[in-house]
């Protein structure tokens, strides 16, 4: 049904050759923003060097005993978290992880990647369907009518999530930002220009973040992921192009992804801890962390990596940001006694392994505290790609599917998500990337609406508030009379919708 997981929630194909960015930032292929600013001797010294999280109590600096232990087994610190007390560490001995593992005060370490910094680079999947100038012109001469932004015709998702109605009465406050923890934001987007956010912007890349104006944007040759879900969510109200689902609050750009396409696990530390130091209401995370899909608790390397990542989106929220996450595009039952993961690790040799996703888990989707969004597209049913599970998914929200599935009503002609694309370009793209920043658009209209509201209490408006989607049952998508998945659950909760679809309208109102 759906192409190899990519690493933005990757990029996702879709039958009638639609290459669907569902995660460009998911897949390994996925061109992201590498990390600009390295030192020249640093990035020497890394000729064959892995990167290392050492995550130790937190609350205070690395101990004496953990530092010089790191320094004898071979490692240079880059940088320490001493909040959640993850150190970042790079090294060229191979046993640098098992014997450090083995130091007083150390409680877990790992390598975070496979392949030497900086990782390889990786084929792109697919491209966003861009709009031509004469399709702009088209559409913005003859179809949009008061109230709306030139291309808000084609934007199905708004009223499916009731987004539009939401506007006549709230576009969400400027004193809440949304962080995109993705590949990057065109800041100078004509659609993400007037809400960007330039103090909580960064560039988290190599694990330590670098505030050099810009450092947050992607290069012409890294993927327009983080920018289309900027825009998705803060794309302004303003006689241009799109509308975003709160189109009155501010958005900021943390850059994670390599310009290889990789989300690892140091950047993505960073990413969140940066967040929750610098006052974010919201993080949207359209990605899976590099190079494993799914992190096995009962693998020593691929434990730390979940407890730093633990932490770090643990420490966001307890900051107050509500953490919102895509929950990927391969079809799999999150709930399922096991599932075959085919790429892991995605940087390497992968191989068919057989995971419990009940031990082993998609970071940062699977993590407690997170909010799991799944797909739906124009017909307001599962996109044909959308992971699901009872018990694992917590909302629903328009990620798009191909028109041959769902069709959306006119004047839309696209069963794709349009958004903004870097370089003051508009364009297509689908997956549950998409329906990430919807329901990270809905928290921030709830958290506008509710400003002294705690993450939790955000999150409990956020599912109390959407409209409970029954089971779409038998779920056949493409019509061939083969049940394409298998829903569990009540009308009111269950593995498709969780406790339905995000609804704007009730985010500004109640």
């Amino acid at each position: 049904m759906t192409a190899p997981h990519t690493r933005s929630r990757r990029a996702i194909a879709i039958p009638l050759g639609i290459a669907t960015a569902a995660a460009l930032s998911f897949l390994p292929n996925v061109s992201a923003s590498a990390a600009q600013a390295e030192a020249p001797q640093q990035a020497a010294a890394d000729a064959t060097a892995l990167s290392y999280v050492v995550n130790v109590s937190p609350g205070h600096a690395p101990s004496s005993t953990v530092k010089k232990a790191i320094a004898a087994a071979g490692g240079t610190i880059l940088t320490s978290y001493n909040q959640i007390g993850v150190i970042v560490v790079h090294s060229s001995n191979a046993d640098f992880a098992k014997t450090i593992r083995g130091v007083r005060g150390v409680q877990s370490a790992g390598n975070t990647r496979n392949a030497p910094l900086p990782a390889q680079s990786t084929t792109d999947v697919g491209a966003p369907t861009v709009l031509t100038a004469e399709e702009v012109a088209k559409v913005t001469s003859t179809q949009a009518v008061a109230g709306q932004d030139p291309l808000e015709p084609l934007q199905w998702d708004l009223p499916a999530i009731k987004a539009d109605k939401a506007h006549e009465k709230s576009l969400g406050s400027s004193k809440v930002t949304v962080a995109v923890i993705d590949t990057g934001v065109d800041d100078t987007h004509p659609d993400i220009a007037p809400n960007f956010d330039r103090a909580a912007s960064v560039n988290c890349v190599t694990g330590k973040p670098d505030t050099a104006d810009g450092a947050w944007r992607p290069s012409a040759a890294e993927s327009p992921h983080g920018t289309h879900v900027a825009g998705e969510i803060a794309g302004a109200k303003n006689g241009v192009g799109i509308t975003g689902v709160a189109p009155g609050v501010k958005v900021a750009g943390i850059k994670v992804a390599t310009t290889a396409g990789y989300f690892y696990t140091e950047s993505v530390v960073c990413g969140f801890v940066w967040a929750a130091e610098h006052g974010v209401d919201v993080t949207n995370n359209s990605y899976y962390t590099d190079p494993w899909y799914f992190n096995c608790k009962d693998d020593p390397d691929q434990k730390a990596l979940v407890d730093a990542i633990t932490r770090a989106s643990q420490y966001a929220e307890k900051k107050g940001a509500v953490n919102v996450a895509a929950a990927g595009n391969e079809s799999y039952d999150l709930a399922a006694d096991s599932i075959t993961d085919p790429v892991s690790p995605n940087d390497g040799t992968p191989s068919d392994r057989v995971i419990d996703p009940s031990k082993c888990y998609d970071i940062p989707t699977q993590l407690p505290g997170v909010v799991t969004v799944a797909s739906t597209g124009a017909k307001g049913i599962k996109s044909s790609f959308s992971n699901y599970g009872q018990g694992v998914i917590d909302i629903a929200a328009p990620g798009g599917d191909s028109t041959a599935y769902q069709t959306p009503a006119p004047p839309a002609t696209s069963g794709l998500i349009l958004g903004p694309l870097p370089g003051g370009k508009w364009g297509y793209m689908a997956g549950t990337s998409m329906a990430s920043p919807h329901v990270a658009g809905v928290a921030a209209l709830i958290k506008s609406t509710h400003p002294h509201a705690s993450a939790a209490l955000v999150k409990a408006l956020l599912y109390a508030e959407a409209d409970a989607t029954p089971c779409t049952d038998p779920y056949d998508i493409n019509s061939d009379g083969k049940v394409d998945a298998v829903c569990e659950g009540s009308k009111n909760r269950n593995g498709f919708y969780g406790w339905g679809t995000a609804d704007a309208l009730d985010a500004v109102t109640k």
